[in-house]
């Protein structure tokens, strides 16, 4: 799950190379941690926070298999 975050939000980004992602297991239960630049927070997030919907929406459907809970937040 983290490589996919990484990958959507490295291609909507405009520095890349300032994106990082962390991944904190407990159980059944995975917290996805991504660290933006300041200046691309608003990309990420997009209007009404639906491109944040949609990154926390096909990580969901990926994680279904594995019978995970994920949850993506957006530092």
């Amino acid at each position: 799950m983290k490589e996919l975050v990484e990958v959507i939000a490295k291609a909507l980004v405009e520095h890349p190379d300032e994106v990082t992602v962390s991944e904190k297991e407990d159980g059944k239960h995975v917290v996805i941690e991504l660290h933006v630049a300041e200046s691309d927070m608003g990309k990420v997030i997009g209007k009404q926070g639906r491109i944040a919907k949609a990154i926390r929406s096909v990580v969901k459907a990926a994680s279904s298999k594995d019978n995970k809970r994920v949850d993506v937040e957006i530092i």
